[in-house]
């Protein structure tokens, strides 16, 4: 039976990255709650051997890291698809908005998720990088920022807003923000760190 398996996960993979495929098997897992799957239990969900989970990524959290990396290319993806304000507060707060969206879809997978975020794999993930990368297009080349800052806003601020949005993570997978605060949370912490470089008018149009 063993060897059947062996041979036929190759055919059964065709055309599909083995990444993926494993990545894939790890999302169908989560949806029917099996969130303490065993790396053997995704090996079997994927149709490869034993090895290959590992091979590919080296350990479950891993793996949670780069489930994590998919929900950040949808965010990214569904942003640059819109047609977002022409300031750069206004598209922070509708990327906020888009972001909360997504890990609203499937909360209770999306929570198992971010519970394996803080733990280490066996070489550092690529997380903060990817969600910095998100709202790094959203500021754009800086728009409606103060021009006295525009320059250190577009260095600093996507890693800040990359660790504010985080944060806000935390709290809501441990339970403690429900889900319909997390939005108005992220945008909160978000508009307090665009006051140092936004002009005051338009901070208050982005705040209404």
């Amino acid at each position: 039976m063993t060897g059947n398996k062996t041979q036929s996960a190759p055919a059964a993979a065709r055309g599909e990255p083995v990444r993926q495929r494993v990545l894939d098997a790890a999302e169908r897992l989560l949806r029917r709650g099996k969130a303490d799957f065993s790396m053997r239990d995704l090996a079997t969900e994927a149709g490869v051997s034993f090895a290959t989970p590992f091979n590919q990524f080296g350990s479950k959290a891993a793996i949670m890291h780069a489930l994590s990396g998919r929900r950040i290319e949808t965010m990214t993806r569904r942003f640059a698809a819109l047609s977002p304000p022409p300031d750069a507060a206004g598209r922070v707060l509708l990327a906020i908005d888009m972001a909360a969206g997504v890990m609203l879809e499937e909360p209770e997978i999306n929570r198992v998720v971010m519970g394996w975020i803080g733990t280490a794999g066996p070489s550092p993930g690529k997380v903060l990088a990817h969600s910095t990368t998100l709202w790094s297009l959203a500021l754009g080349a800086g728009d409606g920022l103060a021009a006295t800052h525009r320059e250190r806003a577009l260095r600093c601020l996507p890693q800040q807003l990359a660790f504010a949005f985080r944060g806000v993570l935390s709290f809501w997978t441990a339970g403690e923000l429900p889900d319909e605060a997390l939005a108005s949370q992220a945008r909160d912490i978000a508009k307090t760190l665009l006051l140092g470089f936004t002009e005051r008018a338009d901070t208050r149009d982005a705040a209404s």
